[in-house]
């Protein structure tokens, strides 16, 4: 059995939780580019962070929040997912609230941050969950493109058992070129899932989790 990774994971990983069951095969669907930019005072802003990409752009462009929270303008900092939250802490900072998805970061929002300022630092093609809700709730919020995500569109010719996916746009890169049909189909999260129900009817197996732990047990359990 071969299964389709739409990014590329540690091929050691891979083999300790496939087993030599399932042969496993990683292509990229798509690249990333930070996006330079000067940096600016965050003084009386949360900042929200929905992505690994977001945080490594951010602190490449050297930000400094102030995560001193005995300081007036200290900096909160919410994130969505666990990975997130681990690249925050390599830059040595921590997060105020970490949320599943960008809707429940939103729900959280709304129903307790009624008086803060936000700066949401993400992708060009980040969903709109956060910029559609928030402001009808009168929440200061902007968001700050901070790196720019490219669909490649790669043409895959071979046929597999199952494949993975890991957002939106690595779904919607894929699907331009390929079809989904007739493959077991894995998603990081149910806003991926969503956009793999543009492009398929098949039965589309969502991760509880969006990390990787979530999707293999999904993937051992289902395989």
């Amino acid at each position: 059995m071969t299964i389709l990774f739409t990014k590329t994971i540690d091929a050691t990983l891979l083999s300790k939780e496939l087993g030599s069951d399932i042969s496993a095969e990683c292509i990229e669907v798509i690249r990333t580019e930070p996006i330079k930019m000067a940096p600016f005072d965050l003084k009386n802003h949360s900042l929200i962070f929905t992505s690994v990409n977001g945080v490594r752009s951010f602190f490449k462009n050297q930000f400094k929040p102030n995560e001193d929270f005995t300081a007036k303008n200290y900096n909160k900092i919410y994130c969505v997912g666990e990975k997130t939250k681990r690249e925050l802490r390599k830059y040595g900072f921590g997060t105020f609230k970490v949320l599943k998805n960008a809707d429940t970061l939103s729900r959280f929002i709304i129903g307790n941050c009624q008086h803060e300022q936000f700066l949401h630092f993400c992708g060009n093609l980040a969903i709109d969950v956060l910029d559609k809700d928030l402001p009808l709730q009168n929440i200061q919020y902007k968001k700050i493109t901070i790196y720019n995500t490219e669909e490649i569109h790669p043409s895959v010719p071979e046929k597999y058992h199952a494949a993975v996916f890991f957002s939106p746009s690595g779904v919607r890169s894929f699907a331009k070129l390929n079809s989904l049909e007739g493959m077991k189909i894995f998603s990081i999260g149910e806003t991926t899932s969503n956009e793999l129900r543009k492009h398929t009817t098949e039965e589309i197996f969502t991760s509880e989790e969006n990390n990787l732990a979530s999707i293999f047990g999904l993937i051992k359990k289902e395989l």
